[in-house]
Formats: structure tokens, sequence, C-alpha cells
């Protein structure tokens, strides 16, 4: 492990990731809601791929975007529990430099492309009901795969700039991160570097992510309210925003998460803890629920499945 009191960043070899501040004997506990909270996870996403995959009838701009949005809700959970779960168990709760600078890389990459595939989710229930004649026309193959690219694409360009960033920074005090993963802002409480420039920068990257997916999903959504309030029968208008209340409820949990975390003042990182918790994990964990419990696509193409799968299943549809 490298020297904690040197101050020469090229020397830094490793970080301790501190990870909650409990007693030792809550250790295993929060092992074993970890171990839960990864299994659902893996289980939930894993299987709406598949199911979107397996099922023609799915076959939609919709069910792509969302088998994306389960992609990266896998890719970036994955990039955190797995670390965090072993520091239950670890002494000295290391991360290498190299695996610190992994991890920031990969979380904010797809983190950041998670927001713009939302974006593009709400472009498409835009389209959807307020244009259905030509939405299969507007929403061709071709452009999805275009903005889920761009999604892949504006995530890198995002993490690349914020990893190079953090990571010139000079380390000269403690190299305990409080935090249960490597993110930026825990790394720059160890940093000893003037952050005056630092902060601008990062302000000015995040000001240019969020702002451009946050607008262009208000304006979808003013559209998709007016067309709603001019449908007539209250039926119409119940289904139009059923279609929409999954991504809203997803919108809400992994924005207000984020705004409350980078919110919280320094002095209290615990707090800071909770948050992220909402969108490494259980942002992951609920999406797949959100969008399945509510949806009868799903649920139909989930039944053809078990059927054919599972002769059991089959057994006890017919025999009911």
């Amino acid at each position: 492990m490298g020297d904690r009191g040197t101050s020469n960043d090229s020397e830094v070899t490793d970080f301790i990731l501190v990870g909650f501040r409990v007693r030792p004997e809550l250790h295993i506990l929060l092992f074993l809601l970890f171990l839960l909270v990864y299994a659902m996870i893996l289980l939930g996403n894993v299987g709406m791929m598949t199911i979107i995959i397996t099922d023609s009838q799915l076959n939609t701009p919709m069910y792509f975007f969302l088998g994306n949005l389960s992609f990266i809700n896998l890719f970036y959970s994955s990039v955190i529990a797995p670390k965090a779960m072993v520091n239950f168990w670890s002494e000295s709760k290391s991360i290498s430099f190299a695996g610190c600078v992994t991890q920031l890389f990969l979380f904010a990459l797809f983190i950041v492309a998670e927001g713009f595939l939302l974006a593009a989710m709400a472009y498409d229930r835009f389209i959807a009901i307020c244009n259905p004649l030509l939405y299969s026309v507007q929403m061709s193959a071709r452009l999805c795969t275009q903005l889920v690219a761009g999604s892949y694409l504006c995530g890198c360009i995002s993490s690349v700039l914020q990893t190079s960033m953090t990571f010139t920074l000079s380390f000269c005090g403690s190299r305990a991160i409080d935090h249960f993963y490597c993110d930026a802002r825990p790394l720059q409480r160890l940093s000893c570097s003037d952050l005056f420039i630092y902060r601008i920068i990062s302000f000015s990257l995040s000001s240019i992510i969020i702002l451009p997916t946050i607008i262009s999903i208000i304006i979808s959504y003013l559209y998709i309210i007016s067309t709603v309030l001019k449908i007539h029968s209250s039926e119409g208008r119940k289904k139009a925003f059923s279609t929409c209340s999954s991504h809203l409820g997803v919108l809400s949990v992994l924005y207000g998460a984020g705004i409350f975390m980078y919110l919280t003042p320094d002095r209290f990182p615990e707090l800071s803890k909770v948050a992220s918790l909402c969108y490494t994990l259980v942002t992951p964990m609920v999406n797949p629920l959100i969008y399945s419990l509510r949806n009868k696509d799903v649920k139909e193409a989930l039944r053809k499945i078990l059927e054919e799968k599972i002769p059991l299943f089959n057994f006890m549809l017919t025999v009911t």
C-alpha cells in the first residue's frame, strides 16, 4: 500500500474506500443487503433484456431503448456493487489507483449515457403520443440506433474529461476516500491542488450534460401534456398518461437522487452515500419492476417464455 503521507501524486498506488461508518457487526447485514439488491438487479435487468431480445413483438423503438437502459443499469451497478461487497469483509478496504480510475471512468460513462438515453425515451414518447400516424416513419431503426450510439458517445466523452481532470489533481493527504466507491466529489476532498479552475470546468461540463437532457425532457412532456389534455375521453387520457408514467418514475428517482447528492454540503458525507445508493443500486433494481409491472406487453412476453422454458409452469396453467 502506498505511503499516505507523501505529497507526490505519482507515488499514489492505492486508495482506501471507507464505506459506511457503522459498527463492524453491521457489515454482515450490509453485505447481505447489497447481495440481495445486486441479485435482484441481475435477475431484473438480464431478464428484461432476454424478454426484449427473444420476443419479436417487442421489436419496437420503445423496447429498443428499454433494453439499452437495462444494459446500462446492469453495467454501472456491476462497477459498484461487487467491490463494495468485498470491502465489507476486507480489513484493508483498498482499491488500486488503476482500479479507482477504472471505476470512476465506467460509472461516469454509463450514468451520463443513461441521462441522454432517458431524454431519447422522452422524445420517443413525444412522437408516439403527439404524432402517432408518423411514429414508425420518424422513429426509424436508423434514428433509434443513432440516438443510442450518441448517448454512449456523450457518456464516453464526458467520462474521459471528468476522469482525466480528477486524476491530474495532486493527492498529498490521506488516501481514505469517504465513500463506498471512487467518485469525483470525495476524491476532491483528498486533493491539495487549487480546485478553483477544476470546479469551474466541472460545473461547466455538468451544465453542458444536464441542461440539454432536462430541457429536451421538459419540452417533450409539455407537448405530451398539451396533446393529452385535448383528448376528450377520460379513458384515452388515462391510456396516454400510462405510457409515460413508468418513464417519469425512473426520471424522478435518478435526477432526484443526483440533485440531492450534489447539493448536500460536504460536511454531511453520510447523506451523500445514502443518495448515491438510490441511483447506483436502487434505480437499477426498480427500473425493470417499474417497466414490467405496468406493461401488458412485457407481462405477456414473460408468460410465453415461462410456458416454453418451464414445463411445470405450463402444466399449472393447463390445470387452472
